[in-house]
Formats: structure tokens, sequence, C-alpha cells
């Protein structure tokens, strides 16, 4: 069984965990960080707004069933949708976008492999 983390995304007052594979989970974080960072800067009008990571944990065990956990592979094709659907087509979308479909490759990839084992 592989390895998981869990990244604990904040919007307003709603609480998602993404689950991801731990060798990720770092870098689905980092990537939010980066995605907050830039937003200000995009001017398009349909720029989404974002949830904040808040912590990453091993184990996560749910006591209240309206809190979801989404997987990695999942969260990363939403939020794909959400920049490519963004009227803008100069940095930094490019950018993040270009960013966005690294991780979503490796997740594929990692999936993949998962699958095959």
């Amino acid at each position: 069984m592989p390895k998981m983390r869990y990244v604990l995304m904040k919007h307003e007052t709603e609480l998602t965990f993404v689950e991801m594979p731990e060798s990720h989970a770092y870098q689905l974080s980092a990537l939010n960080l980066r995605l907050h960072k830039e937003l200000d800067k995009l001017t398009a009008d349909n720029v989404p707004r974002l949830p904040y990571a808040v912590a990453e944990m091993s184990d996560v065990e749910l006591h209240d069933p309206g809190i979801a956990i989404v997987s990695g592979l999942d969260y990363i094709n939403s939020l794909e949708r959400e920049f490519a659907s963004i009227r803008e087509q100069a940095y930094p979308l490019v950018s993040l976008l270009t960013e966005i479909r690294a991780l979503q490759a490796q997740l594929e990839q990692w999936y993949e492999e998962e699958a095959e084992l």
C-alpha cells in the first residue's frame, strides 16, 4: 500500500483534505503558495478563488461527514480546468498552467505505476 499524505485546504470556512502520494504532497503545498502569490497579477475577470494549503499530515481520521477527502489527481485536474478557462494568455498564467500541468503529469504517471503493481 503506497504511503499517502493529506494536504488540508481551507476556503473561507470550508475544509477539504487532498490525498497525495507522500512523495508529491509538498509539491501541491508549494504550488498552492505560488498560485496565491501570482493571482493578483492576473487581469482576467474569471480568476478562480483558491483555498489555502494550511497543513500537511500523514493520517486523517474524519468525524465530520461534511469534510471531504479528494484524490490529488482529481484536485489537480479540477485546478487545471479552472486555470485553463481563464481568459488571459500572458505571463504569469502560462507559467502557472505549466506548473499545474507538470504536477498533473507526475500524478498521472504515479497512479499508472501504482495500478500496475
